[in-house]
């Protein structure tokens, strides 16, 4: 069964975080998430948090792969995002992007190549919610391939040099 596309605008920071359950609820396979460093979009709420789980335990084969610019917020002020990807490690991966990508400044999720959620720029609070429409979420999509691309492992699971 087909779906209509549907996209709708938003302009505040509880409506983004409203668009952003109704992508993580639509996901099936992958989240592909970027932003600047996670402190805007209830990232470490308990409500996040149980989406998150509920779609990493819908299949082994889930995964949420999680591009910032900086992670020094998550480090410091997301424990449960953290103890998220430690209990979760096989399937969230948290990266840094390097220099070269540090112009972009949109930050997106991005579920299963068909939904998104897309501010427009991360010091603001406009966007766009869009649901069942993979022409228009390839674009981000590529977008967000190619930041991962310039991107490398910032976050693990384990703490190392111990």
């Amino acid at each position: 069964m087909d779906e209509t596309a549907l996209s709708r605008r938003f302009a505040s920071l509880s409506e983004y975080q409203q668009a952003l359950d109704i992508v993580i609820e639509q996901a099936r396979h992958t989240l592909y998430l970027f932003d600047y460093d996670l402190h805007e979009g209830g990232w470490n709420g308990p409500q996040r948090y149980a989406l998150l789980k509920r779609f990493v335990l819908g299949s082994p084969n889930n995964r949420l792969h999680i591009a910032l610019h900086s992670v020094d917020h998550v480090r410091r002020n997301c424990p449960r995002l953290l103890n998220f990807q430690r209990q979760y490690s096989y399937a969230v991966l948290i990266h840094e992007t390097h220099p070269e990508a540090r112009s972009i400044n949109d930050p997106m999720l991005i579920a299963d190549g068909r939904h998104y959620v897309h501010r427009f720029h991360y010091e603001q609070a406009r966007g766009e919610l869009v649901l069942h429409d993979p022409e228009q979420t390839l674009r981000l999509a590529q977008r967000f391939d190619e930041i991962w691309h310039a991107s490398s492992v910032a976050v693990t699971a384990t703490t190392l040099g111990l």
